[in-house]
């Protein structure tokens, strides 16, 4: 099937994100948000609206969906594609069967907070009789090997338990190194750094994903904006002894830590910036510090790097922070042009950097579309 327009669907707990794609042209896109309690929805393609509508519940949600998209004139779509934040060993975006459904919902019990959102938007978008399909974040990285996705725990908690390293933010990590990829064709080690309030950073060789640095939840590896990243799971069993469950522990390590709970300030790095506490300069100091040992271990797992690419809010918009992690790769030959990095360029490393240093917008919808696209094809 040669699916031309193309509906994405990134159903939240109590939001639907959405953008219609006409071949690779977005010509729609919006939120609802606060589904089940005074719901609201945005539109900012193709003008901006902003409107409270009725929506009980995700089934109510798509219907304003497809109301609204019929206001603007888009009368069908062929097929709607679905960010699915867990596939757990899945390796590659598939048309949603029952079965596929079933895997989905399993999984859940290792993205309580994602997958069960993002199975309320397939039921409610199977109304539409068009094909549905699942990208998954972790899809991506199912290329690891062992010894890069297992941990050091006894062999059988990974086949019993399923207990390892899956990886996440696999279809932005997959977008941008498809770009850079054009843009540099000879080049085979990338290191990919999806840096926002969710961060993560992937090793990329010849196209398959070696290592990443979220494991069997997104709270592992670096800091992010609410999310301290990895800490020694001893601290769980001493915070019991001083009163905190575990429960409690890892809603904390979750929701309040990273570079909200250093600074003390926010979650968002312009905040941050703003404040003169040393707190706050110690945040971005750390954010910056754990960003680059990452880095550098990647180039050691890889015997070098070719290309760094940094995306998302935070490696997209902030030459402060680029600059800060490339600072401590100046052992890898690794340099920056002040100018261009802060200006936002594409390239911002140096002509004399031994890595080419790259800046590229995300874009994991259309990735998604394109996702869609191709399993379709493949179908037909």
């Amino acid at each position: 099937m040669n699916a031309k327009r193309v509906l994405v669907i990134n159903s939240g707990s109590s939001s639907i994100k959405f953008k219609v794609f006409d071949k690779n042209d977005e010509i729609a896109s919006g939120i609802i948000e606060r589904i089940g309690n005074s719901p609201r929805m945005r539109i900012s393609l193709p003008k901006n609206i902003m409107k409270h509508v009725h929506a009980r519940n995700h089934e109510e949600a798509m219907n304003e969906i497809f109301h609204i998209l019929k206001e603007l004139g888009i009368q069908h779509v062929d097929a709607v594609g679905h960010r699915v934040v867990h596939g757990g060993t899945l390796s590659d975006s598939c048309l949603i069967t029952k079965n596929v459904e079933r895997t989905i919902e399993k999984n859940s019990e290792l993205a309580p907070l994602h997958n069960p959102a993002n199975l309320m938007g397939i039921r409610a978008a199977k109304r539409l009789n068009v094909p549905n399909v699942a990208v998954f974040d972790t899809a991506f990285h199912t290329t690891m090997n062992k010894k890069a996705y297992l941990y050091a725990l006894p062999y059988n908690f990974s086949k019993k338990y399923g207990i390892r390293r899956y990886g996440f933010h696999g279809i932005s990590h997959k977008y941008v190194y498809n770009i850079a990829k054009k843009m540099f064709p000879r080049a085979r080690k990338f290191i990919t750094c999806h840096l926002g309030n969710g961060a993560s950073i992937t090793a990329i060789k010849n196209g398959r994903s070696v290592d990443t640095s979220m494991g069997f939840t997104p709270l592992e590896g670096l800091m992010m904006g609410t999310r301290s990243g990895s800490f020694d799971p001893s601290i769980v069993e001493f915070m019991e002894r001083k009163g905190m469950s575990a429960n409690e522990l890892i809603k904390i390590a979750n929701e309040k830590s990273g570079l909200l709970g250093i600074s003390g300030v926010s979650n968002d790095i312009r905040d941050i910036g703003k404040s003169k506490s040393a707190r706050a300069k110690l945040a971005l100091e750390m954010f910056s510090y754990i960003a680059a040992k990452t880095i550098g271990s990647y180039m050691a797992a890889m015997n070098g790097a070719d290309i760094i690419v940094f995306t998302a809010g935070i490696g997209e918009n902030s030459p402060s922070i680029r600059k800060s992690i490339c600072n401590y790769l100046k052992f890898a030959g690794v340099k920056i042009d002040s100018r261009a990095n802060s200006e936002n360029k594409t390239i911002i490393s140096s002509k004399n950097s031994k890595v080419r240093v790259l800046v590229i917008k995300t874009n994991e919808e259309l990735q998604i579309a394109k996702e869609t696209k191709r399993v379709l094809k493949r179908k037909s």
